[in-house]
């Protein structure tokens, strides 16, 4: 089990506070594994600095988008991902 810190802007952080967002999107920067801590570090981008304010939340799975293989090149380079909360 890992601990990774990352930031998160004031919105995305409130909302996963109030317990509406229950997932994140996140570049793939870090060998995320299911079990590990992932610390989310609200951060101000118009002062740029960090709020003291911060959550930690168990990463129960993971989706890496390169693996997704549902539809063509030329289909996600015109409409893109959109990813979904649910409940």
């Amino acid at each position: 089990m890992a601990v990774i810190e990352k930031k998160s802007w004031p919105d995305m952080f409130e909302a996963i506070a109030k317990g509406k967002k229950k997932f994140d999107l996140r570049l793939a920067d870090e060998n995320y594994k299911v079990g590990d801590i992932l610390v989310l570090r609200e951060f101000d981008p118009k002062k740029k600095e960090y709020t003291g304010r911060q959550i930690r939340r168990n990463i129960t799975y993971i989706m890496k988008t390169k693996e997704l293989k549902f539809w063509s090149p030329s289909e996600t380079d015109k409409y893109g991902f959109v990813v979904m909360s649910l409940e």
